[in-house]
């Protein structure tokens, strides 16, 4: 699946990032991808992102579309050519946007759930929820600070900043292959966010992930970023 390249504006990301059992995480992905593994954890995480103007590149703004999205990633790494690539496999996409959900996975790369989102954000403290069309909720209540959490496994905001900047190829399922998909910042620049509270249904199913095989770790923030998308070769 090939889209032409899609301009728009990040207006708001959040990602939300957890440490697990590289051992589960394993299992829950398909070749070639296999789990990413920093300090002997797999990362996994939500991205939480508001999307403004988005549309093929070349295209004026007010013809593009407005979009609450949610993607749930894991860290991964594959061979590929003899070289080690890494980059995020998406198990799955929401959205607010009924467009998306339409054509998800026929036009545009993944499948995407129709969710309903409920955003309060107000002198940096962001409160996002969603409940998907298949029940799948998220939850997180966080503010922004100049502190990155000192528990993390990444020890400093930098360290945190340049992996999941090295991350910016997400593979998607789609049938009997992959839909690969680049995100191209203009410029990367995370703030790191206090969380307050923080729920994952897909992350608290303890089908997929048993008690205690998976663990918040930090949580950072994006805004303002003129941003493109390109597709990759698919898997």
């Amino acid at each position: 699946m090939r889209i032409p390249t899609i301009h728009g504006y990040i207006d708001r990301r959040i990602l939300i990032n957890f440490t697990a059992d590289p051992k589960i995480v394993k299992e829950l992905i398909p070749f070639p991808f296999r789990p990413k593994v920093y300090m002997e954890k797999a990362i996994v995480g939500i991205c939480l992102i508001r999307l403004k103007n988005i549309k093929p590149k070349g295209l004026p703004n007010f013809m593009g579309v407005n979009s609450e999205n949610g993607a749930h990633r894991i860290a991964v790494e594959w061979d590929e050519d003899g070289v080690t690539k890494s980059g995020v496999y998406i198990p799955r996409r929401d959205t607010s946007l009924k467009l998306n959900a339409l054509i998800g996975g026929r036009i545009f790369p993944g499948k995407h759930f129709h969710a309903k989102f409920s955003i309060e954000e107000e002198n940096g403290n962001y409160q996002i929820s969603f409940k998907s069309s298949d029940n799948t909720e998220i939850l997180i209540d966080a503010s922004e600070t100049h502190l990155f959490n000192n528990k993390s496994i990444f020890k400093t905001l930098e360290n945190a900043s340049d992996f999941f900047e090295n991350g910016d190829l997400g593979y998607s399922p789609n049938k009997d292959k992959f839909d690969g998909l680049r995100l191209k910042a203009y410029h990367w620049k995370v703030r790191p966010l206090e969380v307050l509270k923080v729920k994952s249904s897909f992350f608290e199913n303890e089908d997929l992930f048993p008690r205690g095989s998976v663990t918040f770790d930090n949580a950072l923030l994006m805004t303002n970023v003129e941003h493109e998308w390109k597709s990759e070769t698919n898997k």
